[in-house]
């Protein structure tokens, strides 16, 4: 179930068509239904290293990464997920086609 979400999602599948190949492996791979109990604790570790964005190494990229992660299983954080992701898409496009 959890693939053809990823799969249908235009939003999601635009960012990840935009990662590095190992990446989109790496995400693939956590996706997995095996791999629930990993990508929680690493989603729920990313969001709690994303909120001392302040400190070098650590930083605000874990809170979207960790969400989208925490996502996968908890409905709600991934609705709010996809929307924000989406607002941030289209903003995104908007100052690119400005900018030309």
């Amino acid at each position: 179930m959890t693939r053809r979400i990823v799969k249908h999602d235009p939003r999601l599948q635009r960012l990840l068509d935009a990662l590095p190949h190992p990446a989109r492996r790496s995400y693939a791979w956590l996706i997995r239904p095996q791999a629930k109990w990993l990508r929680l604790s690493s989603g729920f570790a990313l969001i709690a290293g994303g909120v001392f964005g302040f400190l070098p190494i650590l930083g605000i990229w874990m809170l979207p990464v960790g969400a989208l992660l925490v996502g996968e299983d908890i409905p709600s954080v991934r609705r709010a997920t996809l929307w924000v992701l989406g607002r941030m898409q289209r903003w995104w496009d908007a100052r690119r086609s400005s900018a030309k």
